[in-house]
């Protein structure tokens, strides 16, 4: 413990320390594995975390230890970290504004992932711009689990093409999933979130003994919560192929419509997936979120 390395990645100059700590115990996965994790998967990652606002959530100790989340940039942050500076209005910190780190290259993820950064967070807009992915998280209440969130997503799915939107489904990495959606970028967050909300709404009229729309914890039991208001300009996701803070290192992993479809059957077994198999998953099947890097159409809006 203790060991620090002077690494040298596309022209940057950092260190990499306690690669040995263990940041997983009940899987034996250590901060090394972590940062080679991010490496391996950096190709289909950054471009999804290129140009927005980083929230991290930081394990020094691994997952059974204390966590922080982290917007404002670290002291002794490398000059070369492109930072952000922008406002925060309502902050718990009381600042107007916070020096976010944006993580466009290979050795600022690296970077970012030897501070024990395992969970990777973005707004659904790029820094000066508006929103350019409607996002909707399926949160199950037990005994609803991730089979009966796949059911919903297709739901969801259909209920959105007829808008003309295409929906991309990925895990949570946690219990629930999340539908990512690519639209023009020309419509600001109140606007995206009131469409995403009246969606929720009416699928929750249509199906009201499994679907919710509303937060309250007592009304979501044995019902999917379709959490509409990650769309607020404040709001953050996990970005696509994070890791989680779980038992074991999994991570926020995208997925086919077919293994949707055949989860929510139960024809597959339904599960969170691992920092391994998402590697794998990268090699058969690349990004499979890739057409959210390009401009959908606008949302409807409706008077």
């Amino acid at each position: 413990m203790g060991e620090r390395f002077a690494v040298r990645i596309e022209g940057r100059d950092l260190e990499l320390s306690n690669l040995d700590k263990l940041m997983y115990p009940a899987a034996g996965f250590t901060k090394g594995e972590v940062v080679d994790y991010y490496t391996r998967v950096a190709p289909v990652l950054l471009p999804h975390l290129r140009g927005r606002a980083l929230t991290r959530i930081r394990y020094p100790n691994g997952v059974a230890g204390v966590h922080f989340f982290e917007k404002n940039a670290p002291g002794g942050t490398p000059p070369w970290v492109r930072l952000a500076t922008l406002p925060v209005p309502g902050s718990t910190m009381a600042r107007e504004t916070i020096d976010f780190v944006v993580v466009d290259e290979l050795a600022t993820l690296v970077w970012v992932a030897n501070l024990a950064s395992l969970e990777l967070h973005t707004p659904q807009w790029r820094i000066g711009a508006d929103p350019d992915l409607l996002v909707v998280d399926l949160d199950p209440g037990a005994p609803a689990g991730l089979k009966e969130c796949c059911g919903v997503a297709v739901l969801m799915r259909d209920r959105l093409a007829e808008d003309g939107l295409t929906a991309h489904p990925k895990t949570s990495g946690k219990k629930g999933m999340q539908l990512c959606v690519p639209i023009a970028g020309t419509q600001d967050a109140e606007i995206v979130a009131e469409y995403a909300r009246q969606v929720a709404e009416e699928l929750s009229a249509r199906v009201p003994g499994s679907i919710t729309a509303k937060m309250a914890r007592a009304v979501r039991p044995g019902k999917v919560f379709i959490d509409w208001s990650q769309n607020s300009a404040a709001k953050t996701t996990v970005a696509p192929y994070s890791l989680r803070a779980m038992e074991r290192p999994t991570a926020s992993t995208p997925l086919t419509w077919d293994e949707v479809g055949e989860m929510a059957l139960g024809s597959v077994p339904v599960r969170q997936f691992g920092a391994t198999e998402v590697l794998a998953r990268v090699e058969l099947h690349g990004d499979l979120l890739a057409d959210l890097l390009e401009p959908g159409p606008p949302v409807p809006v409706r008077h």
